[in-house]
């Protein structure tokens, strides 16, 4: 690892091994000892953006502090108590509004953002089997909430973002619909009808079953963003070892879904990746080692993050997925389906052309 002008494949490195292997991580933890004041701000906004941060920096934290290194433990600790001080915010402004939308008739679950634990994402990620229009009237008259402006694909998703007072972070909620075009109703409900509670620093939340838990990651990975970040890797290493996992309920669900390749292909790039830090991968089943289009062999870090290429790997995926859709005979979600493929020409050529995509996406 170059430590001047590092490249963001070395930052990434480094926050995997202190995330997925931190016993084993002498090589990064003196990749950061290295490091100026200014790239060491550089790779703590990567471990923010790849939700890692404590995860990254405890181990980093300990290390430094054996070793003597004052400064490097001082830039840690501080980070850390910033990071956890965040988290406390959220925290309780999460538990105000589950509990104020349970109370007022709309069941809900936290997707995604307390996957991360002890990390935690950059927004408050929900899904509710209740209607739009409760929705929307529960966060202004509850909570006075602001309505962020909706993009095309807001409307297409049925989904919301709120500001309120106290919150830096968006409440993004999910309403009766999943996937990029809102095309999973039935796969949507599972989320709410399944639903298990979590115990987090003292509060209590509604989150997914594993199953469910593993499907969003993936229609958010191999369906919508084509990316991984570090924690999406560890978050999933650490539910496969978990043992809770129900591969025949999972492949019957995503199967039906039409997102079966995706789930599976998920699940091995994961299990790639971790092998290459921890020099062994996951224990996964036949039937998802049989069912995935590839592996680890096909990302690459671009960015910020572990890339899976559109091209022609994730739009093999999309076919399959739209295909299946409509064999089942599934019109409104195949109809939504295909509008996928313009809404994504039309985001690239706002992004060319303003650099944003948000009145898209």
């Amino acid at each position: 690892m170059s430590q001047k002008n590092a490249p963001e494949q070395s930052y990434i490195d480094a926050l995997s091994w202190l995330a997925l292997n931190p016993q084993n991580s002498d090589n990064a933890y003196g990749f950061v000892a290295g490091l100026s004041d200014q790239e060491r701000t550089e790779l703590l906004s990567l471990a923010d953006s790849n939700h890692v941060i404590l995860r990254a920096l405890k181990p980093l934290y300990e290390r430094a502090t054996g070793a003597k290194n004052l400064q490097l433990a001082a830039w840690a600790e501080n980070s850390m108590a910033e990071e956890r001080k965040r988290i406390a915010n959220m925290l309780e402004h999460m538990e105000r509004v589950c509990q104020g939308l349970e109370d007022s008739g709309c069941p809900t679950t936290v997707m995604k953002t307390l996957d991360h634990w002890p990390d935690i994402g950059n927004d408050i990620d929900l899904y509710s089997t209740a209607d739009d229009q409760r929705i929307v009237r529960v966060m202004k008259e509850r909570f006075n909430a602001e309505v962020e402006p909706r993009s095309w694909g807001d409307r297409l998703a049925h989904k919301w973002n709120f500001a309120i007072s106290g919150l830096k972070e968006p409440i993004e909620i999910h309403v009766r619909r999943l996937g990029q075009t809102g095309e999973h109703t039935d796969l949507a409900k599972r989320f709410v009808s399944r639903r298990q509670q979590k115990a987090v620093d003292g509060k209590t939340f509604w989150v997914p079953a594993p199953e469910e838990r593993i499907v969003v990651a993936t229609l958010q990975r191999m369906y919508r963003h084509f990316y991984f970040r570090v924690c999406d890797i560890a978050n999933t290493a650490a539910l496969v070892e978990s043992g809770t996992i129900n591969y025949g309920e999972l492949k019957r669900v995503s199967t039906f879904a039409g997102i079966w390749p995706g789930v599976a292909t998920y699940l091995m790039i994961v299990s790639g990746y971790v092998e290459r830090y921890r020099g062994q991968g996951l224990e996964l089943p036949k039937l998802v080692i049989d069912g995935a289009r590839f592996g680890v062999e096909k990302v690459h870090v671009r960015g910020k993050f572990i890339r899976v290429p559109i091209m022609p790997q994730g739009a093999a995926l999309y076919s399959e997925q739209v295909t299946r859709t409509a064999l089942r005979g599934d019109v409104p979600a195949t109809f939504r389906l295909q509008l996928l493929p313009p809404l994504a020409v039309a985001a690239a050529v706002a992004f060319k052309l303003t650099g944003s995509d948000k009145g898209v996406w």
